[in-house]
């Protein structure tokens, strides 16, 4: 341990075996190895979040809505983009923890200057994450856009007006109800691209 940031390295290493200690409290280590660092990370910043509006803090709550997004195409890094297994895991990671389009754009700025442009299968990861974020504040529970038709489900906290639902599938006949929190959309997207501006028309004429 005589490298530089060796000491930082064990200090998590042993805040990953004792656990962190309490916030508000004495006790110098804690229950974190039960749930991970970064789940207790989460659930601490929701609670504290909830303290300062007001509220009691529900840990039973999932922390967020987590959206299930299929556009039929394969959405990865390829092996020949990115050759390095660790540099893939860690670029997925970074995609799946970035929470704006500002900090997806500035990932795609780096892949571009790292590895070259970007192959098909890395725009759709993209997409995917970008859908992602805009979803995120909507309550979508599962998104499903294939070459001719746009399926999306909400959950049941969707900030959605149920007026301007019915009003639209009342005008766009193409547009139609399927159960009480699903709704499907012909469309003609054979471009990831034209999917997800399929998806970006369809909840702006929704919210």
């Amino acid at each position: 341990m005589e490298d530089l940031g060796s000491g930082f390295f064990l200090a998590m290493h042993d805040l990953e075996i004792r656990g962190a200690g309490e916030v508000l409290g004495e006790n110098q280590s804690g229950e974190i190895q039960q749930i991970g660092f970064s789940l207790y990370t989460e659930m601490l910043k929701r609670a504290v979040k909830d303290l300062q509006a007001g509220r009691e803090p529900d840990l039973s709550q999932p922390l967020e809505v987590v959206s299930e997004i299929n556009l039929h195409t394969p959405a990865l890094l390829p092996n020949d983009y990115c050759a390095d297994v660790q540099e893939r895991l860690t670029l997925y990671k970074r995609l799946a923890n970035a929470d704006s389009d500002e900090t997806l754009h500035d990932l795609q700025e780096e892949l571009i200057d790292r590895f070259g442009e970007l192959p098909p299968q890395t725009q759709a990861l993209l997409e995917t994450h970008r859908l992602r974020v805009m979803l995120k504040a909507l309550d979508v529970i599962k998104l499903d856009v294939s070459e001719n038709k746009l399926s999306i489900q909400f959950g049941p906290r969707a900030p959605i007006d149920p007026m301007k639902v019915i009003a639209l599938v009342q005008q766009d006949r193409n547009t139609r109800m399927a159960g009480q929190d699903k709704l499907v959309r012909s469309i003609a997207a054979p471009e990831v691209k034209q999917r997800a501006a399929a998806v970006r028309e369809l909840l702006k004429a929704l919210t």
